[in-house]
């Protein structure tokens, strides 16, 4: 049964292995994934937040609900513009149990590149939102929490929110 990592569990900040073998274990994982994602209202999950130390994550763009399996993604290019975004993370979360949100400014455009579910090799450009959260669930592969772009001022105010989630 996996289970969700919230903040100050070491496993976040873990930078995770990539994945050596694709089986059916690791694709019912995934497939539990986008199903806690769902259920939570998220537009992306990454294996340490369920607790593995592997590169892959499950993402959705929110306009067409296209779900993407990412096994070993790599961020091959990052635009020239950035844009700053609200963005909020499933472990991450607030005195209400609601993820907290923090404008976070980041590349508007990515290409990235990944192994699917069955072995294909994709890549694909990715702008807008679904850039965002492939930047934000890979960063979590590395061990990165979209808190670490902000200051330290800003980081504060979002964990006295996340301290008060644990009381």
């Amino acid at each position: 049964m996996l289970q969700m990592k919230l903040c100050g569990d070491p496993i976040l900040r873990t930078t995770c292995e990539p994945v050596d073998e694709i089986n059916d274990e690791l694709r019912a994982t995934m497939d539990t994934m986008v199903a806690m994602m769902r259920e939570q209202s998220g537009v992306g999950l990454a294996a340490p937040q369920v607790g593995i130390t592997r590169r892959f994550l499950v993402m959705m763009t929110p306009d067409d609900e296209k779900i993407f399996k990412m096994i070993n993604p790599r961020i091959v290019s990052y635009g020239d513009k950035t844009c700053t975004m609200e963005e909020g993370c499933l472990s991450i979360l607030g005195g209400d149990n609601l993820p907290v949100y923090a404008n976070v400014t980041r590349p508007e455009s990515v290409v990235v590149e990944w192994t699917d579910e069955t072995g294909k090799q994709m890549s694909a450009e990715m702008s807008g939102v679904p850039a965002r959260i492939v930047q934000h669930e890979t960063d979590h592969l590395d061990g990165k929490l979209f808190i670490d772009y902000l200051s330290g001022a800003r980081r504060e105010m979002v964990m006295r929110r996340v301290r008060r989630h644990k009381k």
